[in-house]
């Protein structure tokens, strides 16, 4: 199974504060290990909320909102996407990160969906389709 590992936001993460010499080094070592146990499938940690843009939709109107964003507790920091073998793994591994933050916070780890969890909506050239776009994206 696929999930995602989230990195919430926090004060200091939306304050652009970079982290430590120390805590890169234990990050670096604790992605080291993901992918020596082929879990870790790609990661980024994520720039302030002031430097992004959202776009809302409502029907055919899009409106640009820009950064920052409120409720720091609800945005994103950094993610990882990893493959496991269930949500005990995940947990497990998660465990054993680093603190991402000089302070408290908080990680949210959630299933991607596969092309199973469609059913019946998902058609063969649906599937066709997105291994063409998993093959694309393979080759970049």
């Amino acid at each position: 199974m696929r999930v995602m590992v989230i990195v919430k936001a926090t004060a200091s993460s939306e304050a652009g504060t970079l982290p430590s010499t120390e805590l890169l080094e234990a990050m670096g070592r604790f992605n080291e290990e993901l992918v020596a146990a082929g879990i870790m499938q790609a990661g980024d940690g994520l720039k302030p909320s002031s430097a992004g843009k959202r776009i809302a939709f409502d029907g055919a109107s899009r409106t640009v909102i820009d950064g920052p964003f409120a409720e720091t507790k609800e945005l994103i920091a950094g993610f990882w996407i990893w493959q496991v073998k269930d949500l005990d793994e995940a947990v497990a591994w998660v465990k054993r990160c680093p603190n991402p933050m000089p302070e408290p916070s908080e990680i949210e780890i959630r299933p991607l969906y596969e092309m199973a969890d469609f059913g019946e909506a998902m058609t063969p050239d649906l599937v066709a389709q997105e291994d063409r776009i998993r093959a694309k994206l393979a080759e970049e």
